[in-house]
């Protein structure tokens, strides 16, 4: 016999501090990454605060980096931050995105159905 349970689809407040804790989440990754990035600029090519934060921020944000002229340590730094700044994209994009298409399968009640039984 398959029994559905039915539950009401969490309240309007409920998905807004959901999504809050996960903007908060995707902040605190972004600002890591951030850190992360201007470490390395500031190790690889011993550039001031300001350029290494410049160059980390373009490169997260996609827009791709400032300065050119690196070396090759700074070349594999910039390559490896690229990449793992494209993928970070991808789950601050998840995260976000996560609390509303929750909400909204709730809401049509889409459910994962098991057809072994």
């Amino acid at each position: 016999m398959h029994q559905h349970h039915h539950r009401t689809p969490p309240s309007r407040r409920r998905v807004v501090q959901h999504t809050a804790r996960h903007f908060l989440i995707s902040l605190g990754l972004l600002l890591i990454s951030l850190l992360m990035g201007m470490t390395g600029y500031s190790h690889y090519e011993h550039l001031p605060w300001r350029d290494a934060f410049l160059n980390s921020a373009m490169l997260l944000s996609g827009m791709g980096p400032v300065d050119q002229e690196l070396t090759n340590g700074g070349k594999v730094f910039a390559g490896l931050y690229a990449l793992y700044s494209g993928l970070l994209v991808i789950a601050v994009t998840g995260l976000l995105l996560a609390p509303s298409v929750h909400h909204l399968m709730k809401r049509v009640h889409w459910e994962d159905h098991d057809d072994t039984e």
